[in-house]
């Protein structure tokens, strides 16, 4: 009875996990035809669980021959002493050939199904190396074509390690039957492994064994070129000359010890079953290690740039390519001193579109001006360009998503979490450079519903697939969906018209669903229709990686308006770890020595549908890729203008290139060696922290072109001084995108690095008296972005100052910083810091008849001077604070109140200051 059970619950735990993979199965496969992508599914399915299947059989064959060989060995049973103690315990009875058939048949099944797993996990190596593309560029140690390395080696390896799994597994469980087998009476002296055929199948297997291992030398004589060891990565002259040697030595030594196994298996010599493995052993421990050291300590290091000059030349070769720096256009930027409104009417673009709104505290300020409803929130800030009004705009944008982990506990029911949540709503977009009275941003986009600045109009606001979708929803139920709220408290509700989500068309899909899920809702709610249709895996990065997991993605997915709706666009990168030659650097994607942004992933937030653009065809991983996936890659042709115009050069991969180049910007092997000329990415002041530079979006008008750009920038100081050497800068807008440009200053000129900017602003007393007397009224100044703009040949130097009250407010961005030269000054605008920088047009600089005076009649009054006005904006954010407090807690009737009071204090400052 007892044993009846167990089989019972073992069979219904079985049976429950093939429901349950059969059911994912299905209903991934629904959802990848949903997304036009089920080739992409089949590839991908029937390589991983084809591989699998295939190494469970290999495996399985190899492990139970093995076995059944020892079969005969066993019912001989040699060990006298342990058969009369199985025969006095009524064992011998299942020693039978047929038992034991039986029970190796099971055992090597197990074993196999077990270890499969390791193949499985390799399907991506298989793809690519039966889909190779080559990149007709050779290595310079064997002459064999790059894609070898990328694509043919770490399949080599799988083959190697799975052959080596199955071998080894045999060995062990034969050799141990053999010896527990033939372990000698007590005064009894003999082999353990005496039988001879016992003899004859260990031999065998170490015949098989050191086969390998003599293939596993020659793979590590190509490996050389990955090597990390020595002055740079790849190999050395140690490394060639000495390791290499040493490993071909080894590679025809273990050879020559699996032809003697293999002989062994005729002559039976117990012996040589502990002679073989001590000699390689021996050989690779004086050799192998003792040899190379020797060469590099005695041989190399007195004279090493000597002798590896070669080889760095080949490191800086091929690192420059794998990171594409042997692309970026190197010019000579020639500073000069003088800048005049002449200068300045000669860069509109530039000067139009200075970023003074740093994405931190703007994030802070939208959310809580923009956020509307406590359950939206608004998860990135994302910068872009859009031709507003006739002009050319650099703008900021965030998606106003539904976060229903803020809905109050009561409210987080089923029906309200799936049903009836179900989507965000809009966007928030602002002018880069504009700031109200009351130092917050202006918006082209604002509110809800929209209202939307021209040529930013969105017909069609909701948000289904964003960075916060992470749960599933039904829509198209009974239950109307939420939309929005109006100014009067009224809700507005809406019905899903998209295409996105899979159809729920029968009691099946629903129950299938359920199990998915865990949630009997879905099976039993009457809620669901026929026309339902439910959205899973909406996350807007993991439903791409879904796709696409063999690519790697970037960190930031920006929002996009295009002809009145919402995209999504997704930098997604090729990268491997094993060019050769190409120094290894540790990046948000892993450790890697090559990278390339060669797709482009577009998801629309109201359909859900992903689409894969290539942009750089030439690459070979994309190349080889998209002969893996026919039809998943589309030509860059193909994205609609209105995306094509949004495309971005990617922080993440601009920010690795300019690590690479702080060392990689020469080509001279002297250089790299000494690490003479190594650069470093300037610190700047945040809040009041030191914190690294991030390369940063703007417009600006480069030298030597006629029209602005929207374009990334960063620039870079010496290691060992502050002060400016270089500034890097890539182009977005078509047909410039992609092309990287370097700027490097005269080496006898001496130009001011960020973090002399900022030591300069804290130095003059003026700013700092300032600064410290806001931050000792109860705020918190926070230092901005500090932008280096290069304007004509003269560098302008810009940061925005905020202040936020310390229990958390409002970031109000309240002063700009301007420097030029040793001139620092600071206004409420940057129009007025310019004008005292360089005068009114036609004025001489800091003229005072010229320069707007803070306490003259009609100037708009400073709360850091007026006491009244101050204490109104205190008591607003009170108001404001307090509205929230209540919000969170339900009481609607008390937030009402607040949010009275706070519309009349706004109405009384707004009446100050039209005063």
């Amino acid at each position: 009875m007892r044993r009846r059970v167990i089989s019972i619950i073992a069979a219904a735990v079985v049976l429950l996990a093939l429901v349950l993979a059969g059911t994912n199965f299905y209903l991934d496969l629904l959802w990848f035809q949903e997304l036009r992508a089920g080739s992409v599914f089949w590839t991908q399915y029937l390589a991983r669980w084809g591989l699998r299947l295939a190494a469970w059989v290999l495996l399985f064959a190899f492990l139970f021959v093995n076995l059944l060989f020892t079969r005969r060995y066993i019912l001989s049973f040699p060990n006298l002493a342990l058969r009369q103690q199985l025969m006095a315990g009524g064992y011998m009875r299942f020693l039978t050939p047929r038992r034991l058939a039986v029970f190796f048949l099971f055992l090597a099944g197990v074993i196999s199904f077990l270890f499969s797993g390791y193949a499985a996990g390799h399907w991506i190596d298989l793809l690519r190396y039966f889909n190779a593309v080559p990149f007709n560029l050779p290595d310079p140690i064997f002459g064999l074509d790059v894609s070898f390395y990328v694509f043919g080696l770490p399949f080599y390896r799988f083959v190697y390690g799975f052959l080596m799994l199955a071998v080894v597994t045999a060995l062990i469980a034969a050799g141990t039957i053999y010896v527990l087998l033939n372990v000698p009476a007590a005064g009894e002296r003999r082999w353990l492994l005496s039988s001879t055929g016992g003899l004859a199948h260990i031999s065998l297997l170490l015949a098989a064994l050191f086969g390998l291992k003599a293939w596993d030398y020659r793979l590590r004589q190509l490996e050389l070129v990955l090597s990390p060891r020595g002055k740079v990565f790849g190999a050395g002259y140690t490394d060639v000359n000495a390791t290499l040697v040493v490993l071909g030595i080894l590679a025809a030594l273990a050879g020559l010890i699996a032809l003697l196994f293999l002989v062994n298996s005729v002559w039976r010599r117990p012996r040589l079953l502990f002679y073989g493995p001590a000699l390689i052993i021996a050989v690779s421990l004086l050799g192998g290690t003792l040899y190379p050291a020797v060469v590099q300590k005695f041989w190399v290091e007195p004279s090493e740039f000597a002798y590896e000059k070669e080889y760095l030349a080949h490191n800086i070769a091929f690192t420059r390519h794998a990171f594409g720096l042997d692309q970026i256009n190197r010019r000579q930027y020639p500073v000069e001193n003088v800048l005049t409104w002449t200068d300045l009417a000669e860069n509109p673009g530039t000067l139009n579109n200075v970023r003074l709104w740093d994405y931190r505290p703007y994030s802070r300020t939208i959310n809580q001006l923009q956020a509307i409803r406590l359950y939206y929130r608004f998860a990135d800030v994302d910068i872009d360009r859009y031709t507003v009004g006739g002009s050319y705009r650099q703008v900021m944008l965030a998606a106003r998503e539904m976060d229903k982990t803020r809905l109050a506990a009561q409210a987080q029911t089923w029906v309200n979490m799936h049903l009836q949540y179900t989507h965000g709503y809009g966007v928030a977009a602002s002018p880069v450079n504009e700031v109200s009275p009351e130092g917050l941003p202006r918006f082209f986009v604002r509110d809800i519903p929209a209202v939307s600045a021209a040529g930013l109009e969105l017909a069609e606001p909701s948000i289904y697939f964003g960075e916060l979708t992470t749960d599933y929803v039904i829509v198209n139920t009974r239950t109307p969906e939420f939309h929005y709220a109006t100014e009067g408290e009224e809700n507005i509700f809406t019905t899903y018209q998209g295409e996105g989500g899979i159809p729920l068309r029968s009691f099946w899909r629903r129950l299938l669903f359920a199990l998915k899920f865990g949630d009997y809702r879905i099976l039993i709610s009457g809620e669901l229709t026929s026309e339902s249709r439910l959205m899973f895996d909406r996350q807007i990065r993991s439903r791409v990686a879904k796709i696409a997991p063999f690519l790697q993605y970037d960190r930031d997915p920006y929002i996009v308006i295009s002809e009145g709706r919402l995209f999504w666009i997704l930098d997604a990168y090729t990268v491997t770890g094993r060019y050769p030659y190409s120094t290894q650097y540790a990046t948000p994607f892993g450790t890697l020595n090559y990278l390339r942004n060669s797709v482009k992933v577009v998801v629309d937030a109201f359909h859900g549908s992903v689409d894969f653009y290539l942009v750089d065809p030439d690459d070979p991983l994309a190349a080889t890729w998209d002969a893996v996936f026919p039809g998943l890659f589309k030509p860059l042709a193909e994205m609609p203008p209105g995306l094509n115009a949004h495309l971005r050069y990617p922080v993440d991969l601009f920010s690795i290139q300019s690590v690479v180049l702080t060392l990689y910007h020469t080509t001279d092997p002297n250089v790299i060696y000494s690490r003479e000329d190594l650069w470093a990415i300037p610190n700047e002041k945040y809040e009041k922290e030191d914190v690294r530079m991030e390369p940063y979006y703007t417009i600006l008008q480069l030298p030597g072109y006629a029209e602005p750009e929207f374009v990334l920038i960063l620039p870079f100081n010496p290691s060992t001084r502050p002060n400016m050497i270089a500034w890097m800068v890539a182009r977005c807008d078509q047909p410039h995108y992609g092309r990287v440009e370097l700027f490097l200053f005269p080496r006898g000129e001496t130009v001011y690095g960020p973090m002399q900017i900022e030591n300069r602003i804290d130095a003059n007393s003026e700013i700092s008296q300032q600064l410290t007397l806001w931050d000792q009224a109860g705020s918190k100044v926070i230092r901005g972005n500090l932008l280096v703009l290069p304007v004509n040949n003269a560098l302008l130097y810009i940061e925005p100052v905020f202040l936020e009250a310390e229990r958390g407010g409002l970031p109000e961005l309240v002063r700009v910083i301007v420097v030029f030269q040793d001139s620092v000054v600071m206004e409420r605008t940057l129009e007025q810091a310019l004008v005292r920088l360089f005068g009114e047009r036609g004025q001489p600089p800091g003229d005072p008849a010229e320069t707007p005076d803070p306490s003259e009649p009609g100037a708009p009054p400073d709360p850091a001077t007026d006491p009244d006005l101050a204490s109104l904006i205190r008591r607003a954010q009170q108001a404001f604070e307090q509205a929230q407090q209540l919000q969170r807690q339900g009481d609607w009737a008390g937030y009402g109140e607040k949010i009275k009071e706070l519309a009349q204090l706004l109405a009384e400052m707004a009446r100050r200051v039209a005063d």
